[in-house]
């Protein structure tokens, strides 16, 4: 029997690159090659597609990629490939730009539609369609870097030009602090900071304006950070419920990746009616911004209230060594490779 020719790409120009890259290694390393001709592609910091050479080295995280072939036509290689199965995390590869590209070519490709990765990658845009979702979340503000000033968007969609300042001042009327500040356009906790008072919140947001000009304020909940895992397109299975316990004061991309003293426990330490509560959310959030494929969705149960807040949802998580979408559904009794043979056949072209 012809085996299927599947496209893994991995790597890209985002912040996240070197997560894809061994997010990408480890589905090389655990793929039914019985099954599938692999096509390894790599995509470097440059936006340069190569073809990855597997020379059986064990890759270290944040080491340079050096075993490649520069791809000279890059149309014509993924013509020839059967299904295109993305591990790019972050822009240009969670937000919907590739989709678009694979939508070009009518290519079957692993995961969610242009839409569903634009919303899904853009924090602000999530929040407002789980808003409409009856989906409860923490409180919120949004401004946009403009110049050397910053637009305050209200809830109606009005917009004020203002100083930092004075932004400050209409964000702190409406949220209580704690908050956290995050770049609208990020993933990995890349660019996020939490302000305890008004002179951190304004060096936080002047930080989070290096990352994206659209920027998100939250006011921060005490509580456990709980993930879920979402598979399928129309028949869609949630994972069991995985509880976050980082080393730090937050789970920052420090505490995800560096922090060896980060631990996760699967199934999470919550009473089986909070577990089923927040697994028909995570698949109510994934159909809600149109969702296929897979998506990790993030939850929040306060601690004094038990109440089930909504963090975000992740269209295309990791898929590295300790990455917990993949232990989360190998906690529901589908292994990393079945889980591999599953979103290949869920790949589709969206006509």
């Amino acid at each position: 029997m012809q085996k299927t020719k599947v496209g893994i790409i991995f790597g890209g120009m985002s912040t996240e690159h070197e997560v894809s890259v061994s997010s990408g290694i480890s589905i090389l390393e655990n793929i039914d090659r019985q099954k599938y001709e692999i096509f390894p592609i790599y995509i470097g910091k440059e936006g340069n597609w190569y073809q990855y050479i597997e020379n059986g080295e064990k890759k270290q995280f944040g080491k340079e990629v050096t075993n490649k072939e520069k791809i000279q036509d890059v149309m014509q290689y993924l013509q020839n490939l059967d299904v295109l199965f993305p591990v790019l995390h972050g822009l240009y590869g969670e937000d919907g730009t590739i989709q678009g590209l694979f939508e070009l070519l009518k290519k079957p490709y692993v995961g969610c539609n242009i839409l569903a990765s634009c919303v899904g990658m853009d924090k602000v845009y999530t929040k407002i369609i789980f808003e409409k979702a009856g989906i409860q979340q923490a409180k919120y503000e949004y401004i946009r870097k403009y110049k050397e000033n910053y637009i305050y968007i209200s809830k109606d969609f009005e917009e004020e030009i203002n100083n930092l300042e004075n932004t400050i001042e209409k964000i702190t009327k409406n949220l209580k602090f704690p908050m956290f500040i995050k770049p609208s356009n990020s993933g990995s906790s890349v660019g996020i900071r939490k302000a305890n008072n008004k002179e951190e919140l304004k060096q936080n947001i002047e930080y989070a304006s290096q990352f994206d000009k659209k920027i998100l304020i939250e006011e921060a909940i005490f509580a456990k950070e709980l993930e879920c895992a979402v598979l399928g397109n129309e028949e869609v299975i949630a994972s069991v419920v995985g509880e976050v316990k980082s080393a730090e004061e937050f789970y920052s991309y420090e505490a995800k990746y560096k922090n060896e003293q980060s631990k996760t426990q699967i199934p999470a330490d919550i009473t089986k009616d909070l577990s089923e509560q927040i697994r028909k959310q995570a698949i109510k959030a994934f159909k809600a911004i149109d969702g296929r494929g897979l998506s990790r969705v993030d939850f929040f149960i306060e601690n004094q209230t038990n109440q089930i807040y909504i963090n975000e949802i992740n269209t295309l998580p990791g898929f590295t060594n300790i990455s917990m979408y993949p232990k989360l559904f190998e906690a529901s009794g589908i292994t990393y490779q079945q889980l591999l043979d599953q979103l290949i056949a869920s790949a589709s072209f969206n006509k």
